[in-house]
C-alpha cells in the first residue's frame, strides 16, 4: 500500500479554526462547500522542472495524466539513488540550500540557475560538478525513472483563501504562496480552508478535467527560507497544530487540456 493508498483508507476529518481563540473545533466537511468553486479562478501558474529547487511562473500549462507538462521530470539524485529534498527519508536525502537553486523549462533539458549567477542546463558536466562540490558528494541532476518525482498526486492547488486564513492565524509569518509551491494557484474571496470541501469532487479547469483527491500534507520545506522569505518554522507548526499538517489539496487529471492564468475553475 503505497502513501496515497493509506492516507485514503483514513477518513480525515478537518479542523476549522476560531482564528480570534486559536482553538481548533472538529466538524463535519459541509458538501454544499464545494460550489463555491464557481468563484475560484486561476491567478498563477507554476512549474518546477526540477525537484525541490525553485521553479518558474507561467501564463499558460499543458496537463496530462502524469500532472503538468515538464514539471519535476527531472531531480537531484546522490550516489545512492536518494532525492534531494529539505528531509531525509528512505527516499529523500536532505540537501541543505536547494532554494538556493532555481529550474526553468528548456526545451529537453531544464536550466538550472546556481548561486553565482550561471545558467547550466541539466546533462552539463559543470552542473553536476557544482552539486557534487556543493554537498561534498557524487550528486547530479538525473531524469525521472520508472519512480515518479511527484510526492502524491500530478496536481497541488491551493487557493488564496487558505492563504488569508493561515496569515490571520499566524500574524507573526510571512505567510506567502511561494512557501507552498502550488502548481495552480486559485484567487478565492473569503478567509477559509475552502478547498478542503472539495474532497473528491470534479472540476473542468480551462479544457481539462481534474478530480480532487486528497489535502497537501506539509512538510519542512514550507518553513525553509527561499529569495526574501526568511527561515519559519512557526509555519508548520501552526499548520499541524490547526489543520491536522495540511493545507492546500492534491489532484489527478482525468481528461488531458490547456489552463490558462484567468480560467474558472467549474464544478461537474
Amino acid at each position: 500500500m503505497n502513501r496515497w493508498q493509506q492516507r485514503r483508507s483514513r477518513q480525515v476529518v478537518p479542523v476549522f479554526v476560531n482564528v480570534r481563540s486559536g482553538f481548533g473545533e472538529r466538524r463535519r466537511r459541509d458538501p454544499g462547500r464545494r460550489l463555491t468553486a464557481w468563484a475560484a479562478r486561476v491567478l498563477e501558474l507554476w512549474r518546477y522542472p526540477v525537484k525541490s529547487l525553485l521553479g518558474e511562473p507561467l501564463d499558460e500549462i499543458e496537463v496530462d495524466g502524469r500532472g503538468v507538462v515538464g514539471d519535476r521530470v527531472f531531480a537531484v539524485t546522490d550516489r545512492d539513488g536518494k532525492i534531494g529534498s529539505g528531509k531525509t527519508t528512505r527516499r529523500f536525502r536532505c540537501l541543505q540550500g536547494l532554494f538556493e537553486l532555481r529550474a526553468r523549462s528548456g526545451g529537453e533539458r531544464a536550466i538550472v540557475t546556481v548561486p553565482d549567477g550561471r545558467e547550466l542546463r541539466v546533462g552539463d558536466p559543470r552542473l553536476d560538478s557544482f552539486l557534487s562540490e556543493r554537498y561534498g558528494d557524487d550528486v547530479r541532476v538525473l531524469a525521472e525513472s520508472s519512480v515518479r518525482h511527484h510526492d502524491a498526486a500530478p496536481l497541488h492547488l491551493l487557493t488564496t483563501a487558505s492563504l488569508r486564513w493561515l496569515q490571520a492565524a499566524l500574524p507573526l509569518s510571512l505567510i506567502d504562496r511561494r512557501r507552498f509551491r502550488p502548481n495552480i494557484l486559485l484567487n478565492v474571496p473569503g478567509s477559509d480552508l475552502v478547498e478542503d470541501g472539495w474532497l473528491g469532487a470534479r472540476f473542468r479547469l480551462g479544457t481539462a478535467v481534474i478530480r480532487i483527491l486528497d489535502r497537501s500534507e506539509r512538510c519542512v520545506m514550507a518553513t525553509n527560507a527561499q529569495d526574501d522569505l526568511p527561515n519559519d518554522p512557526a509555519i508548520l507548526r501552526g499548520v499541524a497544530k490547526l489543520n491536522e499538517s495540511c493545507l492546500g489539496v492534491y489532484a489527478a487529471v482525468e481528461t488531458p487540456g490547456h489552463v490558462r492564468v484567468g480560467a474558472l475553475l467549474r464544478p461537474l
